[in-house]
Parts: structure tokens; C-alpha cells; sequence
């Protein structure tokens, strides 16, 4: 269900930026998308059997991603699957270090670079990613709130402030133990992000 949820409202909200930039509530929809898909990249990391494949399967998707992504919305920068992967190799690294001291100058470098490179959502993501990570129940979510009050005030998004009703309920669902499995076709799941905005794009173009 929680898949669903987050296919369907990134669906909606790029459908409102690219076709009707004017009805806001379309964008207000899809700020639960990507707490939901932040927190599938933990999740995936969490229990998945081959992490090494599973970073390269991230990898692959963000490539085939990124031409769609730039014919969809017209201009230059990398797509969030990007986002998601570095947040993964982070995942990766942190675990992996001699001292847990180390993950602080890690982090601020990754989110440098991810800002720099323009990557959708940049430092945000990774912060968002890692607090599914370490945190649970009220603090996880005042966390959301937190980081996000900062990224309003740097990226003059207010509509962002929504985003944290996925994390209250990521939070609720996690408080009283929820499984959080695939269900239906994995590669649904895959490639609905750049087979909706290679579709978007086609129509665009029409």
C-alpha cells in the first residue's frame, strides 16, 4: 500500500508542475511522495539480501531516469533516484566506519556534493533518508519538521511543510508494528518513476 501511495501522489504532483502549475493542491498531493520513497531507501537497505546490487539497481535507475526527467520539466539537474542513491552509499559507508565520529564530516560532504550537483532535493533527501535511519515516533517527525523549516527557508517552498503528514504516518504505522513489504510486481515499483516521466515528456511534446 505504502508503494502505491507514493506512485500515485508523485504522479500527481508532477502531472500539477508540468500541466497545471496553477492548482496548488495538486503540489500540496504530492509532498507525500518523497518521505515515503526516503524511507523505502532505509527500508530496502534494512533487509535487503545483496546491498552491493542492490546500490547498482538504484544506479541504473537513476541513469535511464535522467532524460526523461530533464525533457519532462524542461531543464538541467539531476532527478531524485540520484538523491535516493547517495543517501543509499551513505547508508553503505556509515556502517563501515572505524569510528561512528566519522559519519559527521561524511555526511556534510555528501550533502555538499549532492547540493552542488544540483541533485533534486540535495542535503534535504539525505538528512530525511537518515532520520527514518535513527529515529522513530514524535522525534522522527519533529526532525521532519525541522529539517524542512530550513529548506523553506532556503528554497522559498512553504508547500514542503506537507511533506511531513508521510512521516506522521510512517510514524504511526511503525508504532504499532506495521510490515513494510513489497507487494505486487517489483518492477512496478522499479520503473514507474522513469516510464511516467518518459510518458509525461511524450505528451509535452505533443
Amino acid at each position: 500500500m505504502m508503494q502505491w501511495i507514493a506512485m500515485i501522489t508523485m504522479l500527481i504532483d508532477h502531472m500539477g508542475a508540468i500541466f497545471y502549475p496553477q492548482v496548488h493542491e495538486l503540489r500540496i498531493i504530492g509532498r507525500i511522495a518523497f518521505p515515503i520513497y526516503a524511507f523505502a531507501v532505509y527500508i530496502g537497505y534494512k533487509h535487503t539480501r545483496n546491498v552491493q546490487k542492490y546500490i547498482w539497481r538504484l544506479f541504473w535507475i537513476a541513469v535511464i531516469s535522467q532524460v526523461p526527467f530533464m525533457a519532462a520539466f524542461n531543464h538541467v539537474s539531476l532527478n531524485v533516484v540520484w538523491t535516493l542513491w547517495s543517501s543509499l552509499l551513505v547508508l553503505f559507508v556509515l556502517d563501515r566506519l572505524p569510528n561512528r565520529w566519522l559519519g559527521i564530516p561524511l555526511v556534510i560532504g555528501a550533502g555538499i556534493i549532492m547540493e552542488l550537483s544540483r541533485m533534486d532535493y540535495g542535503m534535504y533527501g539525505l538528512l530525511l533518508v537518515l532520520l527514518f535511519r535513527y529515529f522513530t515516533g514524535p522525534v522522527l517527525v519533529l526532525g521532519h519538521v525541522l529539517i524542512t523549516a530550513v529548506y523553506i527557508m532556503g528554497y522559498s517552498s512553504p508547500i514542503q511543510m506537507y511533506s511531513v503528514a508521510a512521516t506522521i504516518g510512517i510514524a504511526v504505522a511503525m508504532h504499532y508494528g506495521a510490515h513494510f513489504r513489497m507487494r505486487g510486481p517489483r518492477w512496478v515499483w522499479r520503473y514507474f518513476y522513469p516510464v511516467h516521466l518518459a510518458v509525461i515528456a511524450l505528451i509535452r511534446w505533443m
